[in-house]
């Protein structure tokens, strides 16, 4: 009977396989982005995740995230894709924390899991974004750094470069600038070209003092484009691990 490792064996033969199930990759944010990475790697005979997500499903994740249906909402994201790893591939060590990253504490907090042999950053917020880049850096460990994918339609416009060699992501400008002032270098990030879309309803949105409403957002997204975002960043990590 065929397994699901036979379809990989016919790309990455035995030794590719090997490789990738004595790895370990620390996937940091389970939202669209992080959850697609995820379940790829997982289905792609990594050997053991290290899952960590501050959030629970919400009815709005449904529309891009792997791991939100109905029957998820209001689960933490990391006990979700623990129980979505272990039914893909029972052999994966996982270690899933529902986890805030504090900015200050990266460190600490990343320190005190597993070293991996792979991070990914599929995280929002610039600053946090930041401190993982210095963290791995100064660990020595392989990182890939998922740029913006909000307010954009076209995933054939998605590459990998080093941070230094973007341009137009407004999400990449801001990091580009500030790794150049932090010395990180060379910091492989998932970057587009397109310019992003004003999000229709934007002006709804916001009050009169320029803030964002309540329970508003001005950040769209396409039910595609965070999942393949993802889906490029586990390659990566595939094909890098197996020594492709």
């Amino acid at each position: 009977m065929e397994t699901a490792r036979d379809r990989l064996r016919l790309i990455l033969g035995d030794e590719g396989l090997a490789r990738l199930a004595s790895a370990r990759v620390m996937v940091l944010g389970l939202g669209g982005v992080g959850s697609a990475c995820a379940e790829a790697l997982a289905r792609g005979g990594v050997g053991s995740l290290v899952l960590i997500d501050r959030d629970v499903v919400t009815p709005s994740n449904i529309n891009r995230q792997a791991l939100a249906f109905h029957s998820t909402v209001g689960r933490p994201k990391a006990e979700v894709m623990r129980d979505m790893v272990a039914d893909i591939n029972p052999a994966c060590d996982v270690v899933a924390e529902q986890a805030f990253i504090d900015k200050d504490r990266i460190a600490e907090q990343l320190g005190a899991f597993p070293r991996p042999d792979y991070v990914v950053d599929a995280i929002d917020t610039i600053s946090q974004k930041l401190r993982i880049a210095a963290w791995c850096q100064s660990e020595g460990l392989r990182e890939v750094s998922a740029m913006g994918g909000a307010n954009k339609l076209d995933p054939t416009r998605f590459r990998f470069s080093p941070i230094e060699k973007t341009s137009i992501d407004p999400i990449a400008r801001v990091m580009r600038k500030e790794c150049r002032k932090r010395g990180i270098k060379g910091l492989t990030v998932l970057w587009s070209d397109e310019p992003p879309r004003e999000a229709e309803g934007k002006r709804d949105n916001i009050d009169e003092r320029g803030f964002v409403r309540e329970g508003a957002s001005i950040l769209g997204t396409m039910s595609y484009l965070p999942p393949i975002m993802g889906q490029m960043l586990a390659s990566k990590v595939i094909r890098d691990l197996a020594g492709l």
